[in-house]
């Protein structure tokens, strides 16, 4: 489904807008999509329904089939729990990378967030703007699919298990310094003074304010 955003403020021809589940979700998808575009016309808004049974599934297909459906440079995935909050908090600084999204807060294990070098990464999250170069790459190159720590996670897929993989093709990661202005999820140290986001994800500390179209 096309979505016309209105009241625009801020104009991002190259993104696409773009949410994506299965059918049971497709209302709640796009309930936000909708309070989305408050304030920004982007190049193209998209629901898009898959067949899918599972997390696991949709893991995977967001990793190697998002691609597909995007023809824009650039892709803001969001969630029923995640979208866009504050407009006027868009940059176009946003846009010299090919993944952004809320930063991790530190691990407390000895794991998460890790990649393989055991260099901690805090950059990543599925509410996330992704360039169409990052989303091809899986099937370009034939990446191999499978679990990390048992989990099959496709944000820790792209920005930390494999971030070697999309670095050595020469996609580059926001650093915590922008991401902390692109979106918050946890409540850290890094974030504590940044009051309006672009973007949120879950509805913890200060983003319980923000609707809730999980329900």
């Amino acid at each position: 489904m096309i979505t016309k955003c209105t009241s625009v403020m801020v104009k991002l021809p190259n993104v696409t807008l773009c949410a994506i589940g299965s059918e049971k979700y497709r209302a709640q998808q796009q309930n936000a999509l909708d309070y989305s575009c408050q304030g920004i016309e982007f190049g193209a808004v998209k629901n898009i329904i898959v067949d899918c049974n599972n997390i696991d599934e949709w893991n995977k297909i967001v990793v190697y089939d998002l691609g597909d459906h995007i023809e824009t440079d650039f892709a803001l995935l969001i969630h029923p729990d995640g979208f866009v909050v504050h407009p006027e908090s868009w940059s176009d600084i946003f846009l010299e990378y090919d993944y952004i999204g809320s930063p991790f807060p530190l691990p407390t294990d000895s794991f998460s967030y890790r990649d393989i070098y055991g260099k901690i990464q805090r950059v990543g999250n599925s509410v996330s703007l992704r360039s169409k170069k990052l989303l091809r790459l899986p099937k370009q190159l034939n990446m191999e699919w499978k679990s990390f720590h048992g989990f099959y996670n496709e944000d820790g897929y792209v920005s930390v298990n494999m971030r070697h993989v999309y670095e050595g093709a020469g996609c580059k990661y926001a650093p915590i310094e922008v991401a902390k202005h692109f979106g918050r999820e946890s409540e850290i140290p890094e974030n504590a003074n940044v009051y309006k986001p672009f973007v949120f994800h879950k509805h913890e500390g200060r983003n319980k304010v923000y609707p809730d179209f999980e329900v």
